[in-house]
């Protein structure tokens, strides 16, 4: 199983319309382009010097295949939402993990 994690601050001015947008629309949009199988939104309890509140969405998926298929025809569109409704009041970064056992 292979999870893709993106990373996100977001100012504190957009955070209420953000979390509306996050999870009303984008995490459900992500999953209906079929290529994941679940998500979840967690809170990081570290205090960022930059300020903002920093969110990580994890998205399952059964191979690297899979998320390549995601980067090449649907991650463009999907991104560019983010970054027309909040800019630069939105940093993401975006981690490939491979899960090697539950336990």
């Amino acid at each position: 199983m292979i999870i893709y994690n993106v990373t996100i601050n977001i100012h504190e001015s957009v955070h209420d319309q953000w979390m509306h947008w996050m999870q009303n629309k984008h995490i459900a949009d992500v999953l209906a382009t079929g290529k994941f199988t679940t998500a979840r939104m967690v809170k990081v309890l570290v205090e960022e010097e930059m300020g903002g509140v920093t969110y990580s969405i994890q998205y399952t998926t059964d191979s690297k295949e899979t998320l390549e298929k995601y980067y090449q025809e649907d991650a463009p569109r999907l991104r560019d939402e983010g970054l027309q409704l909040f800019g630069d009041k939105m940093l993401a970064f975006r981690t490939e993990l491979e899960l090697i056992s539950e336990h």
